[in-house]
């Protein structure tokens, strides 16, 4: 029997984020009470201080005596408390929204640019909040101490993470069965991840001419006959099946062969979704979306309640930031370039019917005068310097909130585009029309994960965040995309 290698601790990517989110919330609860003893502490300095200062003949001992006597008596201090200083810790998990992809989550850089950047939003928000309201029970000392420690916490077991997720005793050892055009795509991507999710360890391929030679830097090992062998040599833990079309009989029952010795076995399909949160439309077979993709698509009618509640909700909220923030878009857009100040076009929505955007003209007048059908594309010379702003802040898009409210598009989808370039990218792209499955977005997977798109490659890139969250869309998915794209508007690094 081979002898079959297995990591320590095996998590999927949707378990490492639970893990990075109880681990986020647990030390957030840590800073909270420690946070209220810093509270306590400074409390009973102050309290001294003004003893000392009426009484100056008391000693130390006896102020300090008096202090907690006085602090203690009835739980005075716990109730100075306010209920919502419990709630910081999922505030903080909300600061930290962003840091729970784990590739981001597994980067130092990332980690601590994270960590940096949510003490420092927690405090301008709170400032504002202090400043608006002066209410007393906002307290500063106790709110300061827990984005201390808060930030002091997660950075100490986000590094304890970081070292498990890099030790290659615990770490996945991967095999691909295939040196084709999937495995490539595969090793490619593997390649560009810093650090690695898991210990590539070469390939396996028939093919006599691929024998002895490395692709991306990995060597093809042997053929499938010797993938036992391959497999105890090289202490594997996984093989990943990267084969288009049909697998040969003995290649089959040697994948089979390993699974049944304990080896992990998944489809490129999946680890390419593992590796990049995309759908990788160039390696699927043509009858995907009717074997696959459609099923998993069907998602339950309490997601579609929730979800409608939710685009309601921020419909609302949207409407109200429109109706006050008008006068002043208006007034910038026709100071620089005049009027109309809403630009409107026809888009395709769910199952191809036809709707009209509403947004804040952002381009000149005229940015299509030869009828001639442009995407838009970075440092666009149509966009004007208000529409830049716009743009970047996605203020441009806040119009459309009365298309959630009508339920013409969600606060969450793949992004609406036009019937012709819909009609153009179909022909070159698979599975393009398959974005139509579901409502268009104000916000979506794709738009938070990429940019500008200039070429039919980048679209097919975007097509595959779109395909990614069409199937995998739920309720806590829309949640973080929704929280995602409010700190693309805070930071302006909007399309």
């Amino acid at each position: 029997m081979t002898d079959i290698y297995q990591p320590s601790l095996r998590f999927r990517p949707s378990e490492q984020r639970w893990l990075l989110l109880l681990g986020d919330l647990l030390t957030s609860f840590v800073a909270v009470f420690g946070a209220i003893y810093a509270w306590y502490r400074y409390s009973l300095y102050i309290y001294i201080q003004e003893l000392v200062l009426k009484q100056p003949e008391i000693t130390a001992a006896r102020a300090m005596e008096r202090a907690i006597r006085f602090l203690d008596s009835d739980g005075l201090f716990l109730q100075k408390v306010p209920g919502w200083f419990y709630l910081l810790p999922l505030i903080w998990l909300l600061l930290m929204v962003e840091s729970y992809e784990t590739h981001t989550a597994a980067s130092w850089k990332k980690t601590l640019r994270a960590i940096a950047v949510a003490p420092i939003v927690g405090l301008l928000g709170y400032s504002l909040l202090f400043t608006f309201s002066q209410d007393q029970s906002l307290p500063r000392i106790g709110v300061g101490a827990f984005l201390i420690l808060a930030s002091i916490l997660t950075l100490v077991w986000r590094a304890v993470y970081i070292r498990l997720y890099t030790s290659s005793g615990l770490m996945r050892r991967v095999l691909m069965v295939g040196a084709g055009k999937a495995g490539h795509s595969l090793a490619d991507i593997y390649s560009k991840l810093n650090p690695p999710p898991f210990l590539l360890v070469g390939f396996v391929d028939d093919d006599a001419r691929k024998q002895g030679k490395s692709y991306h830097g990995f060597a093809v090992l042997g053929k499938s006959d010797k993938l036992l062998n391959i497999i105890e040599d090289h202490h594997v833990s996984d093989l990943v099946v990267a084969i288009n079309g049909e697998i040969k009989g003995e290649t089959f029952q040697a994948i089979l062969d390993a699974q049944e010795q304990g080896v992990e076995v998944i489809r490129m399909p999946i680890m390419y979704e593992e590796l990049t949160q995309r759908v990788p439309v160039e390696h699927l077979e043509s009858d995907w979306v009717i074997r696959s993709f459609v099923d998993q698509v069907r998602v339950s009618g309490l997601y579609e309640l929730f979800k409608r509640l939710m685009d309601i909700v921020g419909g609302l909220v949207g409407v109200l930031i429109f109706v006050i923030s008008f006068p002043i878009i208006a007034i910038a857009i026709a100071l620089e370039s005049g009027l109309p100040i809403f630009y409107t076009q026809e888009r395709l929505g769910k199952g191809g019917r036809s709707f009209t955007i509403l947004k804040y003209r952002s381009m000149f007048q005229n940015a299509e005068a030869e009828g001639e059908v442009k995407a838009t594309v970075e440092n666009d010379p149509r966009i004007t310097r208000v529409g830049n702003f716009l743009r970047r802040t996605r203020i441009d898009e806040i119009p459309q909130f009365l298309s959630v409210l009508t339920g013409e598009i969600s606060l969450v989808g793949p992004r609406a585009e036009r019937s012709e370039l819909v009609a153009e990218f179909q022909k070159k792209i698979p599975f393009y029309r398959a974005r139509l499955l579901v409502k268009p977005g104000l916000t979506g997977w794709a738009q938070i994960n990429y940019g500008y798109v200039a070429s039919v490659r980048e679209t097919i890139v975007k097509l595959e965040y779109d395909l990614y969250y069409i199937k995998h869309r739920t309720i806590g998915m829309d949640f973080n995309i929704v929280l995602r794209t409010i700190g693309t508007v805070l930071r302006r690094t909007g399309r």
